[in-house]
């Protein structure tokens, strides 16, 4: 997915990402959901929500995305959601600066979550428009991310946000004995 890059349109002037033109819809979600960046105290919600989503205990897996994310990274780009004062979505993502041949910089997206009471209230467009918005400013072009192919919601919720299929063929091999 390219991120719109406005400001080599706007003469190099600094971006009013708030503003009601431009990019209208995606304004209007970040000002109804607020979002702003991870912070360690985070992580239980992050864990709550995951789990009414998958059924499944996975904090060991997001324990060590957010240390990635908050120690190990030296630019910080995850995002969390807040509705009445509560973690309600989150984006784990993170800048990479090159992998398998690649030289520019890229937003790798890694997970994306809403609470499911808070369906259908935009916060998964606030979050990505509020991404890709902080993503623009560091000067990163492209957003990435992966999914199961068979995940029907996530990947109609990423084509309204503009993914799109990317050229790159992502291959994978099991290593060890069959069901380790």
């Amino acid at each position: 997915m390219r991120i719109r890059t406005e400001a080599k349109a706007a003469g190099g002037r600094e971006l009013d990402f708030s503003g009601p033109g431009g990019d209208d819809s995606e304004a209007l979600s970040r000002d109804r959901v607020p979002i702003r960046s991870l912070a360690p105290e985070d992580l239980p919600a992050l864990i709550a929500i995951d789990r009414r989503i998958t059924g499944r205990d996975r904090s060991a897996y997001y324990r060590r995305k957010a240390a990635e994310a908050l120690e190990e990274s030296g630019v910080r780009v995850s995002l969390v959601a807040e509705l009445d004062g509560r973690v309600v979505g989150f984006a784990m993502a993170r800048v990479d600066f090159g992998e398998f041949g690649q030289t520019a910089p890229e937003g790798v997206l890694d997970t994306i979550a809403v609470d499911p009471a808070c369906a259908r209230r935009e916060v998964g467009s606030a979050l990505v428009s509020q991404l890709l918005a902080n993503l623009v400013s560091l000067r990163v072009e492209r957003l990435r991310t992966e999914l199961a192919w068979n995940n029907y919601g996530l990947s109609r919720f990423l084509e309204r946000q503009g993914f799109r299929p990317s050229p790159r063929l992502s291959f994978s091999r099991r290593i060890g004995p069959a069901g380790a």
